[in-house]
This record gives C-alpha cells, structure tokens and sequence, in this order.
C-alpha cells in the first residue's frame, strides 16, 4: 500500500471516527477506533502507522480551526461536492503515482516507490475471476488482490445505501458532471431522451455487466489459477491502460461517443454506460435503505399545493414526489431530493422500520465501509501485488505478444 493509499484511507476512517463521536456515536467511535489501531498494529508497515498519527493531527487541527466545517454540519449538496472532490484529488495523486511507476517499468527501470494496488480496481473481470476462485476453489490471487477487495468493498455499498458509491465517491460521475455543465454554458437547454429511447440505452449497460459477468463467471473452475497465475493477467492493468496511452480506431469511437452522451445528458455515463453501475442497481434492490417520503408531512399532499421540487433536483429524472418509496436502480442516494424538499420530515433516507440516515450519517457509513475493509484486507495480507518489478518489465517488453 502507497503512502497517498494509506493517508487517503486513515483521513477518511479517523474523520469518520470524529463524526460518529461529535454526533453522540460514542460507542460506534471507540469500534471504529479500535479496529483501525489493531489493523495498523497488525499490519506491522510503517507508512500505515505514520499516515494514522498525521490523520489523527490533520482532523484535530481541522476541528479546532473550522469546527463547524469539520462537524459536516452543511446541507447534503455542499457535503457530497466536498465528498467527490475530495476523492476525485485522491484518485488524482494516485493516477500520477501509477503513471510514473509504469513509465519507469517500461522505460526497463524498477522504480524505488511501490505501484498503487488500488487501481486493480479498474480490472472488474479479473476481480469477478478472483471472487470465483476464492468462493469455488479456496484460491486466493496474489497477483491483483486488491481488485477483488474493491470489487466487495463496492458492492457491500449497494447492498447496505445503494447506489451511493455513484453519487458521493466515483470520480467519473464527477468528471461528466463537469462535462456537462461545461455544455450548459453555450447551449443552455436540457436535452433527455424519450421513454422509448431511454429505456434501450439504460440496457446498454447492463448487457456489458452480462457480457463480463459472462466472461468471468463462465471460466471453468479448473482454468482459473491457469489464468490467474498467466503472464497476461499480471500485466492486466498496463494493457488496460494502454488502451489509452495508444487508442485504437475503436477506443477513440467509443470515447468520443460517451464524451458526447456525457455532454448531452447529465450523468449519461453512470445511467448508460457504467457496469459498475449496473451492478449496483441491482443490489441496491435489496438495501435496507431508500428514499422515503412521509405523505403526511409532503406539501403535495395538500390540496392546496403542488410541491415536485424533489423530482425537479433528481439528476436521474426520478419520479418523487408521488412515490412512497424509492425503488429504481437509477437513484444514487445523492440527496439532492433531500436537500431541495422545504419540509425537512417529508423526504429521508431510510429504512422500513424509520432507520434514518442524514447526509452526514451516510457520508460516514460510505468511508467506513470503502475504507475499512481494505483496510482489514491489508492487514491480512490481500492487498498488495506479488508480482516483482523485474517480472513485470520483462512481460511489458512482450506485452503485444501476450493475449488472453
């Protein structure tokens, strides 16, 4: 684990920490607490222990400075821009790091840094491939661990508060917002496909979920640790990669295709595009919590009123205002809904029974599960790759002759 890897995680679970305490979760505070100090302890790496006493000092001098800011007291809107942007600058550093890292191995020179195993999380086959192995044959990868790990670690999100790895974590629905609001400013209509067209394009994403899912899960059991034990999927990711570093007549189709969708439509890439995203529609099915509305506290259940700022704030054109519950695998638990209903009990993320989840509750619940569990997995020792600089310079030198 870098060092960026190991910051970013220990400022998100000690700032969690910090909130479960400011928001009266003693008890959820000293669990979290407990757990990260016994993981770092276990783990025995320095630059882990070192990130968690400089995360301790960043989030108490943040809470003596700005103690409002840090209690992440603001509306919902403020707290998931901070939330993405914040990720987004993560993701950023590590970008660089990985890019500097495999220039040096192709350029036949083992880097003194080590790669940022995080970015296997960009390998969704292989990590569908890894699950399969440890579930069906007790065989763990010591190759792209961290891609599993990721790929859990995400979908456990969906399962507990949907899509909400969508609408406050991933950084390409951060980048098409940009995208999109850049458009705005030369032509100023919103352009939304028709129903007939909409539904069409919103499978488009869920056949590319089952054409990996195909691939993956469709590998004979007895050909997984051949596979995973290949040279091709040791140097996965820079293949990956070099689909954009040297594209293709084809990759440049692709892109400018999204690029164009993303432009058109605000968050076309999550509603059309993304497997991921597929994915998380469907365990979002199962979640414990959705946006709720209490009618007895809706202004548009007044005959006198007719309140749809809910639906008018909803980036994926949701339906709220006369739903009782939100059940489509397109919300993203962004709370904008939230934020823009001017009566505070009638719209909420929560459960069945009245479980209630704030912004700031989810934003917590959201770092704890992203961030604790490959914390658990690092110390376990399923984090970090196997595969030695010298193994991976000699396969890049190769890589066009190396094929699934």
């Amino acid at each position: 684990m870098t060092f960026i890897e190991s910051m970013t995680l220990m400022l998100a679970l000690i700032y969690s920490v910090s909130l479960l305490y400011t928001s009266g979760k003693k008890l959820g505070a000293a669990a979290v607490t407990i757990i990260v100090i016994c993981a770092t302890l276990a783990s025995l790496y320095w630059p882990l222990l070192l990130a968690l006493v400089l995360a301790v000092i960043i989030i108490t001098g943040f809470h003596k400075i700005r103690p409002e800011t840090a209690q992440a007291n603001q509306r919902p809107n403020i707290l998931r821009v901070v939330c993405q942007h914040a990720m987004a600058l993560s993701f950023f550093f590590v970008t660089i790091q990985y890019v500097i890292h495999t220039a040096l191995l192709t350029a036949q020179i083992s880097p003194s840094f080590l790669r940022p195993d995080v970015t296997d999380a960009f390998l969704p086959i292989a990590a569908a491939i890894e699950i399969k192995a440890i579930v069906s044959l007790g065989f763990w990868d010591q190759t792209h661990p961290a891609g599993a790990v990721m790929l859990f670690t995400v979908l456990v999100t969906g399962i507990i508060c949907k899509r909400a790895f969508c609408g406050w974590i991933c950084p390409l629905g951060l980048v098409g917002e940009y995208i999109y609001n850049w458009r705005l400013k030369f032509i100023k209509k919103a352009y939304l496909a028709p129903i007939w067209l909409d539904w069409p394009l919103r499978m488009i994403k869920y056949l590319l979920l089952a054409f990996f899912t195909f691939i993956s899960l469709g590998m004979h059991p007895t050909n997984i640790p051949y596979y995973l034990n290949g040279n091709y999927h040791k140097i996965a990711d820079v293949k990956t990669a070099w689909l954009f570093v040297a594209p293709g007549t084809i990759t440049l189709v692709v892109l400018g295709i999204m690029l164009f969708m993303a432009a058109w439509r605000k968050r076309a890439f999550c509603r059309y595009f993304c497997p991921y995203g597929a994915l998380l529609g469907l365990a979002s099915f199962v979640s414990l919590f959705k946006i709720r509305r209490e009618k007895s506290h809706c202004l548009n259940e007044r005959g006198d009123m007719n309140c749809d700022k809910c639906t008018r704030a909803c980036p994926s054109n949701i339906i709220i205002h006369t739903a009782t519950q939100i059940r489509t695998d397109e919300c993203q638990a962004c709370m904008r809904c939230v934020s823009a209903c001017p009566k505070k009990e009638a719209l909420g993320f929560k459960t069945r029974n009245g479980w209630h989840l704030s912004s700031k509750q989810l934003m917590t619940v959201i770092f704890i599960i992203m961030f604790g569990i490959p914390l658990l997995a690092f110390a376990s020792g399923f984090w970090h790759s196997q595969t030695s600089n010298e193994i991976r310079i000699q396969l890049i030198q190769m890589m066009d002759y190396i094929s699934y």
